[in-house]
């Protein structure tokens, strides 16, 4: 089991939105030291964390990061972007980014970081999907798909960290009161709620955290027919 008291964590994306609310729960809940990370560390304001530089991009990133992070115990692979890709009309170096970003960037988060938790006892990995990888929605081609990609990822690392001695959590949100959400009408989970259900589900060693109802409804509908999560391919009679 997974103790969040007294644990040393990095939070990647941790400036604002989910992984701001991670940064002050984790500081509720005890850890020892907080490392955060954003593409600009001057962003990060949290009293208390250390501040890092992070660009999913850069191939060499992830590797300077575990330099400046060596006692890590805990992991947070937050970090992502939404650019409204169009798999019909984005320009493919515009999909491509996405899929750096989303998929390739905290893929080699882990690989920088697994070493790093191995020589540390072993500690675990939280990674941050999404209900769209479950659920395709127009105006979210390839943000959906890279969030399906990191989603099989996960369950990839989970089976070859384990003998390690490291677990692997995977987090599913539907809409979160973000800037990321900030033009939509609908109702929205609190990021401190998703944050305090992450902690938990860390430290119960869950395979998934499926953080909201919407959640939780489309994972149930993965063994229906394709027609439940998408009627509006039903030609109607």
């Amino acid at each position: 089991m997974t103790s969040i008291k007294d644990s040393v964590a990095l939070v990647t994306g941790g400036s604002r939105g989910i992984g701001s609310a991670l940064v002050d729960e984790l500081r509720v809940r005890g850890a020892a030291k907080i490392y955060a990370t954003a593409r600009d560390p001057r962003t990060i304001a949290h009293p208390d964390v250390i501040p890092l530089a992070l660009e999913l991009t850069d191939p060499d990133a992830a590797a300077a990061l575990a330099d400046q992070a060596p006692d890590v115990t805990i992991l947070f692979n937050n970090a992502g972007t939404s650019l409204g890709s169009s798999f019909l009309d984005s320009p493919i170096a515009e999909v491509r980014r996405e899929f750096d970003i989303n998929f390739f960037g905290p893929l080699s988060v882990v690989r920088a970081f697994a070493p790093v938790l191995e020589r540390n006892g072993g500690g675990h990995i939280l990674t941050v999907h999404s209900v769209l990888s479950w659920l395709a929605v127009p105006g979210s081609d390839a943000y959906g798909a890279s969030k399906a990609a990191l989603w099989s990822q996960t369950n990839s690392l989970r089976l070859a960290l384990r003998p390690s001695g490291i677990r692997v959590t995977g987090l599913h949100v539907g809409y979160v009161d973000t800037d990321l959400t900030a033009g939509l009408d609908v109702p929205k989970t609190s990021p401190h709620s998703v944050a305090a259900q992450a902690l938990d589900g860390i430290e119960a060693d869950v395979l998934e955290v499926l953080a909201d109802d919407l959640t939780r409804q489309v994972k149930a509908g993965l063994a229906a027919d394709p027609a439940v999560l998408y009627p509006q391919t039903v030609t109607s009679s």
